[in-house]
């Protein structure tokens, strides 16, 4: 996913908790950086304000063009597709 966004070993990245979502992107204040395992680490107050836990599975969304990458839980995505389907199908959530 990294190579995908063209982001390399060192470079500088913004972390931020938007509701139960996370969203990085480069930027040159950035206090987090690419390290060179070549994973992003979400800090823990991060991992706590959108309800992750150790050993959570997380869905990634990555918007090359834009630069971003967004992390959802599990949880958050069973939930947006609930609603979808929902909306498919004329209905509530089910």
């Amino acid at each position: 996913m990294l190579a995908i966004l063209g982001w390399r070993t060192g470079q500088h990245l913004a972390v931020t908790a938007v509701g139960p979502a996370v969203v990085v992107h480069p930027h040159p204040a950035g206090i987090f950086v690419v390290p060179s395992s070549r994973y992003v680490v979400l800090p823990a107050p991060v991992r706590r304000r959108c309800g992750f836990v150790r050993g959570d599975r997380v869905f990634l969304a990555a918007d090359a063009a834009q630069g971003i990458l967004v992390i959802h839980s599990t949880s958050a995505l069973d939930t947006m597709l609930a609603g979808y389907h929902a909306s498919l199908l004329g209905g509530e959530n089910v």
